[in-house]
């Protein structure tokens, strides 16, 4: 059985795609120990360090993550991970656990960049103007 799963946040989207195995775990191709930059590579570790060998030396998983940054790309494939193994193992007790360390673990972020506004350098920035 394979399940997929996807994640989002900023510009990043990740697919997991979880099936029987052995604990690899590979993101983009690329084994998840030799995964950089470090902190990115915590972040994406989080889901697997809560569920625990009983639950991931079961299966292997596999991530595809496009777009955004280093960081938004570990979010979204954290939430991909999270959302895959709730939906592998349909398990109350993993989403419990999941919810009560983050209540963002199992969603995706929807928040996006605001668009630059023409005559401006920032979003929401604006010339001063002075009415003497």
């Amino acid at each position: 059985m394979i399940v997929i799963s996807s994640g989002k946040k900023k510009l990043a989207i990740a697919r997991a795609y979880i099936r029987e195995g052995s604990g690899v775990i590979r993101i983009n191709s690329k084994l998840l120990q030799f995964y950089e930059p470090t902190l990115a590579r915590l972040r994406i570790l989080e889901p697997v360090l809560l569920a625990g060998p009983e639950y991931i030396s079961k299966v292997n998983i596999k991530v595809r993550v496009t777009g955004g940054g280093y960081m938004g790309k570990a979010e979204a494939a954290r939430i991909a991970i999270a959302k895959g193994l709730v939906k592998y193992f349909d398990d109350d007790k993993l989403k419990l656990l999941f919810n009560q360390y983050d209540p963002r673990l199992l969603k995706s972020d929807p928040r996006k960049k605001e668009q630059r506004k023409s005559p401006t350098s920032k979003a929401r920035k604006h010339y001063t103007t002075a009415y003497r």
